[in-house]
């Protein structure tokens, strides 16, 4: 590939990424619309209906316009990441999600490394150990961990070692960064347990792969060490697809953390949008799923560009 076509791809990606992002956009702003009732008695919420309350909102959310210009006017503001104020609280929806933003990013982050180290740990050593007892059970754990859906998990984790076995805490999320560190630890067990076995199966799958290889077999037969042979040659080029799913890992531990936060009671992002779809704060809503739109497109787009730093052939093809 040429360094024109490698540029013309990633363009090409980032336009995609964007045509995404709007189309989604749109879908969101029109929850508004499709909400049941008046755009108004929804946007009240709580509050008392005054004539006063209906012009403020009226003027706030552009609702005597039509609906196109709302969602343009709307859409300005969004990019300036201004969704207007919660109908709960009344507060400003992105400092509503800034608020909460931080636990959610601490907790998708250690799930993150949880799982790419026990994903690629136990894949490496799946592969090894091939039709072993040690595979099989590598195996077995990777099957049960992608058919368990991480509320499960949490809920089995909280009985075992919150409550059989107090070691970790119930509920909460702990003061200074030790003590949310162990608050987190069995929510980030949790979450990270179905994207640890998918990660196990493409590194068992890719790792594999690599070992049959001509260029491995003949480093062997050359009397290299059998250290440099599985982190020089074998481990260097399996991770390759790896790095692709690490990247679509991260979008899924910090969006897949609704359930989680809920069993665990933690404030992050994600019981922020569940009890905005219970209460029908749409503001809300809108900002929390735009958020997370975000996150996945551009988890979408590192994934892609991550392909092409990575594999030698691109880079290579590059310099032709």
């Amino acid at each position: 590939m040429s360094g024109r076509g490698l540029l013309y791809l990633i363009l090409r990606r980032l336009l995609v990424s964007f045509v995404l992002l709007v189309g989604i956009s749109f879908l969101v702003f029109s929850l508004l619309d499709l909400a049941p009732g008046n755009a108004v008695t929804v946007l009240l919420g709580s509050r008392p209906r005054t004539p006063e309350t209906i012009r403020a909102l009226t003027h706030e959310y552009h609702l005597d316009k039509p609906f196109f210009t709302q969602y343009w006017l709307w859409a300005k503001e969004a990019v300036q990441l201004h969704f207007g104020n919660s109908v709960q609280t009344t507060l400003p929806v992105t400092d509503e999600i800034t608020a909460r933003l931080p636990t959610t990013l601490f907790l998708g982050a250690y799930a993150f490394i949880l799982t790419m180290i026990s994903g690629i740990g136990l894949g490496v050593a799946s592969a090894l150990k091939r039709r072993t007892s040690v595979d099989r059970g590598i195996v077995a754990f990777a099957s049960i961990g992608l058919s368990t859906p991480a509320f499960v998990s949490g809920v089995v984790l909280l009985y075992v070692f919150a409550i059989l076995i107090p070691w970790f805490p119930v509920f909460g999320t702990g003061s200074g960064f030790f003590d949310e560190l162990w608050h987190l630890t069995l929510p980030a067990v949790a979450l990270a347990m179905v994207s640890a076995a998918l990660v196990v199966k493409h590194t068992r799958a890719a790792m594999t792969s690599v070992l049959d290889q001509d260029y491995v077999i003949f480093a062997r037969a050359r009397g290299l060490s059998r250290r440099r042979v599985l982190f020089g040659y074998a481990l260097r080029n399996a991770l390759i697809p790896v790095a692709t799913i690490g990247a679509l890992t991260l979008a899924f531990v910090i969006t897949g953390a609704v359930l989680v936060e809920v069993t665990f009671s933690l404030p992050g992002v994600g019981s922020l949008l569940v009890q905005s779809a219970d209460t029908q704060d749409l503001p809300m809503l809108q900002g929390v799923t735009m958020l997370m739109a975000a996150v996945i497109m551009g988890a979408n787009l590192l994934a892609d560009l991550l392909y092409l730093a990575v594999d030698p052939r691109i880079r290579l093809g590059s310099q032709v």
